[in-house]
């Protein structure tokens, strides 16, 4: 993180193709992004939320590419019940927590180990998340 405590704002990456769709639901680039401060990782993905405390990441890696039918939308994992904040099917970054979170419906009764978000620049949302300031590690892909 940065040493005199900004917050760290990552837009969400769109592709054409999915913009109609998406607006749909609410998820338009006016509607969505990620800040990352010390204290606080904050994803808004049009009407859907995650909070979580920055200690609770516990680490992060690249991803992608992916099948629309697995990434564009909110989607939730069968096989691990991670959530996915996508809008193209490039790339995006997938963060795990120690904690599982919660954001893919207003009662959070459903928790996710991780979440994965499609933004604009997700190598600079890996350095960030990865920071000395930072708990969370690399993981191998």
């Amino acid at each position: 993180m940065n040493h005199d405590g900004e917050t760290r704002r990552f837009g969400f990456a769109f592709e054409d193709r999915y913009r109609p769709l998406l607006r749909l639901l609410g998820i338009r680039p006016d509607t969505c992004e990620l800040t990352l401060s010390d204290d606080l990782l904050r994803v808004r993905f049009g009407p859907w939320l995650v909070l979580s405390p920055r200690g609770n990441v516990a680490g992060a890696e690249l991803s992608g590419p992916y099948s629309a039918v697995k990434a564009i939308g909110p989607r939730l994992s069968l096989a691990d019940g991670g959530l996915t904040f996508g809008s193209t099917t490039r790339q995006g970054v997938c963060i795990r927590f120690h904690r599982s979170v919660s954001g893919s419906e207003p009662l959070g009764v459903l928790r996710h180990p991780a979440l994965t978000v499609t933004v604009e620049e997700p190598a600079r949302l890996l350095g960030a998340l990865l920071s000395p300031h930072g708990a969370a590690q690399r993981t191998a892909t």
